[in-house]
């Protein structure tokens, strides 16, 4: 593959495209497999040869599973999603895919997602997407909430906290709809300091580029205000984790070519009884076969694992699923099916990666479609209390390193997520895990000891 041939098929030319609106610099970014989003700077004169042959980065540098001899990797900015930055118009951003040795690294994250994008296309489904993002704001060292006045048991929709946090709220959601996006509801969430703001759904990587995109702007404009926006699954340890998440659909095309969803059925079908086709209870099926697998990917840190299967927080629920379960319009399971031809995966938490996260629900669920799995009874009980009475139910993985463990047992998953991705995305986060494991604690201190 030539370096022509990477680049993006777009009618957009960045630099003419920037000229009509004033930008002066482009961020080129890409997400590294960690989560973390990496960025070079490029003024608009250079921006047409960062169009046609990348903008260079040292992949060992950036997060990725590289070595200091490796080649330049090279992000093709995919100039189709370029933002004109709301609160700084005279720069846009632009996701990038990253390209190594006239190759699409297959360790990025983004090309995993397009990779499942491509595979079920093949299948003739198109994956829609929406999100619930949580996020806490808290005080600059992260170690409390920032408004001292939330501290209700039960915040929950919180009336007064929201005219307190107005201006974070309103001026994100001010952005929201100057780029666009369909921003319909926001909300003070369950733990005290806690929020999600929601957007229409949409085609599965414009949604990953708006999620990303959503990190990078709460957070700017937190700390703009003093404050600090945290997506850590558990940033306080008596308090609600945020969660994230994803309702996913499949269509019969993509953007304003999408007339049909392919998930809704009708009460003759298997699943139909919760609005579910037969496709769309094999895709689910296949997320339940792989629940175990697919967690560390939907949840990805050490910290991840003190919000999904925890106790109950102070406000009475931890509202995150311990069990590999399915379920209608219920909320204490992995799945809640509410009709309408959709289904809510609620696994994933803040952390989770933008593009890995759908691009590990697609992988699952494509391989239940694949084999036509069927998802078995639904369990309408409440999971927090009655858990006792699904004897057959699975439970998720307790720590990070289980879930490192049960991910790389789930050949079928791996291979499909990509083997280098999966090699590169293990061995980094084993690291972490021994790293986390070196450290000394004071819990140590205190029960060890005097034994």
């Amino acid at each position: 593959m030539t370096k022509k041939q990477l680049v993006q098929d777009s009618q957009i030319n960045l630099e003419d495209w920037g000229k009509e609106r004033g930008i002066k610099y482009f961020m080129i970014n890409f997400t590294d497999i960690l989560g973390m989003q990496r960025t070079k700077l490029v003024p608009i004169r250079a921006i047409g040869r960062m169009q046609e042959g990348g903008a260079g980065f040292a992949g060992f540098a950036g997060g990725m599973d590289y070595t200091p001899a490796h080649p330049d990797m090279l992000v093709m900015p995919d100039a189709d999603m370029a933002v004109q930055i709301p609160w700084q118009p005279d720069m846009a951003w632009v996701p990038g895919n990253p390209v190594m040795k006239n190759e699409y690294a297959a360790q990025a994250p983004r090309n995993v997602l397009r990779k499942q994008i491509a595979d079920a296309a093949e299948l003739g489904l198109h994956f829609k997407i929406g999100v619930e993002p949580e996020f806490s704001l808290l005080n600059q060292d992260g170690t409390a909430v920032a408004d001292q006045l939330d501290t209700r048991a039960k915040p929950c929709y919180d009336q007064q906290s929201m005219m307190r946090n107005y201006h974070i709220i309103r001026e994100t959601s001010d952005y929201m709809h100057e780029m666009g996006w369909g921003c319909y509801q926001n909300d003070h969430e369950d733990a005290n300091g806690q929020w999600e703001m929601n957007w229409d759904f949409d085609d599965v990587l414009k949604m990953a580029d708006q999620l990303s995109f959503f990190k990078f702007m709460i957070k700017h404009v937190a700390e703009k205000h003093g404050m600090r926006a945290s997506f850590m699954p558990k940033p306080l340890p008596t308090l609600t984790g945020n969660g994230l998440h994803a309702h996913v659909s499949a269509w019969d095309g993509t953007g304003k070519d999408a007339k049909t969803n392919l998930f809704a059925g009708s009460e003759d079908t298997p699943a139909g009884r919760h609005g579910l086709s037969e496709t769309g209870a094999h895709f689910l099926g296949g997320m339940l076969k792989h629940g175990s697998g697919m967690t560390v990917i939907c949840c990805p840190t050490v910290n991840s694992y003190k919000r999904i299967g925890a106790p109950s927080t102070a406000s009475g629920s931890s509202w995150a699923p311990n069990s590999i379960t399915w379920a209608g319009d219920n909320r204490t399971h992995l799945v809640r099916v509410p009709g309408g031809g959709r289904m809510e995966l609620r696994l994933p938490d803040g952390a989770t990666n933008p593009y890995l996260m759908p691009a590990v629900i697609m992988a699952a669920g494509l391989s239940g479609v694949r084999a036509k799995i069927d998802p078995g009874e639904t369990h309408d009980v409440d999971m927090y209390l009655d858990a006792d009475k699904v004897k057959d139910a699975a439970k998720l993985p307790q720590n990070m390193l289980d879930g490192l463990r049960t991910y790389e047992a789930d050949t079928e998953l791996t291979a499909s997520m990509g083997e280098e991705f999966s090699k590169a995305f293990v061995k980094l986060k084993h690291k972490e895990w021994n790293d986390y494991a070196a450290h000394f604690t004071q819990w140590e201190r205190d029960h060890t000891l005097d034994i």
